[in-house]
């Protein structure tokens, strides 16, 4: 058995970030954490950073903004990857620059997990955000980067405890009524964080993962939006109020809606409405399924995800 890459994780403290370096330690990589001094003396990260320490992940000093300690980082290791935040994915423009200057690194993952930022039908404002991510794509590639893009769909945890209904800030879901974006048809994908990580994490020195997409598309998580609201109606034992949201009103919304609302919205319309996590083929030029590579992963489904809240 080959030794195991070194993995750096760059925003190790946000929402996936800790999911990720859970899983990377689970698996045995020597798993270092990229971190600010500000994030340790903050109060809750500061925790996060210390339970980092106590799994044994080694804290790598050192910021995006500061290419010396950043460098000093990616050279400790073979494997980066990115979990920054969407106001962040600029700054991974930096990390490229780092990997060209320190060498030797076999694999960099982005921070994408979510859509597949080359096969989206995206409006305004998410399609700036997905066009950053492509951006970065387009510069890994340019610079030889061996790379693999990790598309992750929707996180089971932001949009099942409360259907991504507005205004809603708690599960459970919907007991009344429910909003439902178009016509609630296209096949959306749902998967629980830890599942990302764990399948993000088994890709990195995978030698099928090279240089290609690895999409989340277990089958037992696809679900139209239709298909869901029927799920948790047999659940829950009662039929719910639907209330269908035509296209053309949820574009007016988006148009009329404050950040960061607006852009919850145009993902939203991506996803629900064009259908953009399940309308194309995945094909082995471009991409292989992480379910199928990985068939050992007990994944969480959807369903059973749903109990927690019946």
């Amino acid at each position: 058995m080959a030794s195991k890459s070194k993995i750096l994780i760059i925003g190790g403290t946000g929402y996936l970030g800790k999911f990720i370096v859970e899983a990377s330690v689970k698996a045995g990589h020597p798993t270092f954490a990229l971190v600010r001094e500000s994030t340790l003396s903050d109060h809750v990260k500061g925790k996060l950073v210390e339970s980092f320490k106590n799994l044994g992940v080694t804290l790598q000093p050192g910021d995006i903004h500061d290419h010396e300690s950043l460098v000093k980082a990616i050279k400790q290791v073979d494997v980066v990857i990115s979990t920054v935040g969407f106001m962040q994915l600029a700054d991974q423009f930096k990390i490229i620059d780092g990997i060209k200057e320190a060498g030797g690194v076999k694999r960099f993952l982005p921070s994408e997990f979510g859509n597949d930022v080359d096969r989206v039908h995206a409006v305004e404002p998410a399609k700036s955000t997905f066009d950053v991510k492509a951006q970065i794509r387009r510069a890994v590639e340019a610079a030889g980067i061996p790379y693999t893009y990790v598309s992750s769909n929707c996180f089971a945890g932001y949009y099942l405890p409360t259907f991504a209904q507005p205004g809603a800030i708690a599960p459970p879901p919907p007991r009344e009524k429910v909003i439902i974006l178009g016509d609630g048809n296209a096949k959306a994908i749902f998967n629980k964080e830890d599942d990302i990580a764990t399948y993000t994490i088994k890709a990195v020195d995978d030698p099928r993962t090279l240089n290609k997409i690895l999409y989340l598309r277990p089958h037992k998580n696809i679900y139209s939006f239709n298909d869901l609201v029927a799920l948790w109606e047999t659940k829950i034992g009662k039929k719910l109020e639907k209330i269908y949201v035509p296209e053309e009103q949820l574009l007016k919304e988006i148009q009329e809606s404050p950040i960061p609302i607006n852009v919850v919205l145009a993902i939203n319309h991506s996803v629900f409405v064009k259908g953009d996590h399940t309308n194309f083929e995945i094909e082995s030029s471009f991409g292989v399924e992480a379910s199928e590579l990985y068939p050992d992963v007990k994944y969480t489904t959807v369903e059973e995800y749903l109990d927690q809240f019946v």
